[in-house]
């Protein structure tokens, strides 16, 4: 019996002895997922980006493309072109910029197809070799090329999906031959839902809801054999009631939640076998806390939800919430605001955005403004972004 006790005892004490070797050299708190292309994140159009960097549940218009293509079909407009421009890093430098253009044509009564092009820009980056070489001007780049086509399942539902390429240029053209720009393909799925609009006591109204899930693809790399890069899959879940209190005036108001189903960095330690708190060759690294990041884009879909090193608590924490709301005037004048927020521990992006649209026949300009309300400083603060619309379809179509 006491060899028994003493045998346990060593044992015991074997394993707290092994646990101390287990020396933690990545614990910080705030796990950020990063990915490849995060500029297909920005909010490309003044609309949306006024109202928070929503769009997923509100009313069709003409860049229902980058936000829920399913919304096309319940477009009021035949077919249209948009265009956008948004300034970056505005307050170092004047040649970062965001550009898209979108078309759109609703078919019919029940479907609508959409194409896209996103451009973004790093401006000109002079490269010197040495003092004696001429200097190289380049200009790093990424871009998106899209397709969607939207069916109506309902007349209060829709279906849509989306094909997209994505390219990214980031590279420095140095004379060496590994030099190459990485690519990709995603996939978009989404629907949107609109209610008929109904009478209650002093107003009449209507319900929005929508869903989408951006950017699903396989993983990329920069270089060959090089790092694998996830791709931003995000998922968008939103609803939203306007309120029409008369032909003249109408108010929206919308909310949207939002979390990147990418993989959550895990705690990584190593053994420290030598008891020098230095990780030497053999001493290989392991994940202390958390699961192994390296999986295929589909197993990081599902694992992203239950792999926070700090379990559930941490998995709430990378969700991110906007509220929004837009004042329509005669569907001439519109007046937009909106507030999104991320938690601090994920990124910290929390702003204030205002704005405003005015229509003139068939050309809508829309126009926004981020204030930002976080301790880490956007890139986007205090820019005035900018999109034009232009209805090139005669004929609309009525909503119920």
């Amino acid at each position: 019996m006491k060899n028994k006790i003493l045998l346990l005892l060593l044992f015991v004490i074997l394993l707290k002895t092994n646990a101390q070797e287990a020396i933690v050299f990545d614990n910080q708190e705030r796990r950020v997922i990063t990915t490849g292309v995060p500029f297909v994140l920005i909010a490309p159009d003044a609309r949306a980006a006024s109202m928070g960097d929503m769009g997923v549940a509100t009313s069709a218009d003409a860049f229902s493309q980058q936000w829920n293509s399913a919304k096309y079909a319940f477009s009021s407009t035949k077919s249209g072109v948009a265009v956008s421009y948004t300034p970056y890093l505005n307050k170092l430098v004047n040649d970062v910029f965001l550009g898209n253009v979108t078309y759109f044509n609703r078919l019919d009564e029940r479907s609508a197809f959409a194409a896209s092009f996103k451009y973004f820009s790093l401006g000109d980056i002079e490269f010197v070799q040495d003092e004696f070489s001429q200097s190289l001007i380049q200009r790093p780049n990424e871009l998106t090329i899209d397709a969607s086509y939207a069916l109506r399942l309902s007349d209060k539902f829709a279906l849509s999906v989306a094909m997209r390429y994505l390219r990214s240029d980031l590279k420095l053209d140095t004379g060496s031959n590994d030099t190459a720009a990485a690519s990709t393909f995603g996939v978009d799925v989404s629907g949107f839902y609109q209610s008929n609009i109904k009478t209650y006591n002093n107003f009449d109204g209507r319900w929005r809801a929508g869903f989408a899930l951006q950017n699903m693809g396989p993983k990329f790399s920069y270089d060959e054999g090089g790092q694998d890069n996830f791709q931003p899959t995000l998922l968008r879940l939103g609803g939203g009631f306007d309120f029409i209190f008369n032909p003249k005036n109408k108010l929206a108001v919308t909310a949207e939640i939002g979390k990147l189903l990418v993989p959550t960095p895990p705690i990584y330690g190593f053994v420290d076998l030598n008891n020098n708190q230095i990780q030497d060759g053999n001493e290989s690294t392991i994940i202390v806390k958390g699961k192994d990041p390296d999986v295929n884009f589909l197993s990081g879909m599902f694992q992203s939800f239950t792999d926070a090193p700090d379990g559930f608590s941490e998995e709430l924490k990378e969700f991110t919430w906007a509220l929004g709301a837009e004042y329509v005037y005669q569907d001439a004048f519109a007046f937009r605001g909106g507030y999104f927020n991320e938690n601090e521990d994920k990124g910290a992006r929390k702003f204030l955005a205002l704005g405003a649209g005015f229509k003139y026949e068939a050309m809508t300009i829309d126009f926004s403004y981020l204030f930002s309300t976080s301790k880490v400083q956007s890139p986007l603060e205090n820019t005035l972004r900018f999109s034009l619309t232009f209805n090139i379809g005669t004929g609309t179509y009525s909503n119920f």
